[in-house]
């Protein structure tokens, strides 16, 4: 029963961080390893519980999408496709590969993140004569995190606002709103190519399901209540955080 509880709980913290900044993975992952699950299957278990969570999390931010429309749905081929094939890494290739390159991912997305206003440049709010090479950029960038968070998912909040920050959208409630929408895509598509690796510890995946919705919700409420430029201060130290706590778990 202990051992519930503690899952329940951090799936909790996780989803409210989720919502909000991204990394929950980082208080699931560890609670599941200290249950005793080993690494592969407490990942996988993982990304297939997330679902909930950003189902909950981009329903707090409803009321912040209906000038977001089309790039919601620009972005959506990429997420579907990248968090497919991420799974299917996940269940032929070692982590040593990722592990490696993972803090620097974290790292440089968290700078781009905390210099958004400033990258004009590739702003879907400038001309439009920029507006194309802007979207390739960003459907690159979504694609590539939707492939890292099919296989495993820390971290994607971050590089999605940053992401994000490119296209344009520099509330950072708006990019939230977005970012849960699709990691929703992401985690749907990963999960349902895992749940067929024979590797999920169902009796934790329900529980995880439950907190993450719990918790998505109430961070996606609680976030908005707080100037949005005290939100984005908060997700560019946890991108740091994230960054050092890969490096160091790499080295």
């Amino acid at each position: 029963m202990k051992n519930y509880i503690l899952i329940l709980m951090a799936s909790v913290l996780a989803g409210a961080t989720n919502a909000i900044a991204g990394g929950g993975t980082l208080i699931t992952f560890p609670a599941l390893l200290w249950v005793g699950i080993n690494p592969l299957s407490s990942n996988i278990t993982n990304t297939v519980a997330l679902w909930t969570g950003s189902i909950t999390g981009a329903w707090a931010f409803k009321e912040r999408f209906s000038q977001t429309k089309e790039l919601l749905r620009f972005l959506t081929l990429p997420s579907l496709l990248g968090g497919i094939l991420g799974a299917y890494l996940l269940m032929i290739t070692p982590h040593k590969v990722f592990d490696f390159i993972v803090p620097f991912l974290i790292l440089f997305a968290t700078l781009v993140l905390a210099l958004n206003e400033k990258i004009h440049v590739f702003s879907l709010r400038g001309k439009r004569e920029r507006a194309g090479g802007s979207l390739v950029v960003v459907f690159i960038l979504q694609f590539l995190t939707s492939l890292y968070g099919g296989y495993f998912a820390a971290g994607i909040g971050i590089l999605m606002l940053a992401a994000l920050g490119i296209a344009g959208i520099t509330d950072i409630h708006t990019a939230n709103g977005i970012k849960n929408v699709l990691s929703l895509f992401i985690n749907v598509t990963s999960g349902l190519v895992l749940i067929f690796s024979g590797k999920v510890v169902w009796v934790y995946a329900f529980i995880l399901m439950l907190g993450f919705a719990l918790g998505g919700y109430l961070g996606g409420a609680i976030s908005q209540k707080f100037d949005s430029r005290k939100v984005k201060k908060f997700v560019v130290l946890w991108g740091f955080v994230l960054a050092i706590v890969f490096w160091v778990k790499g080295v």
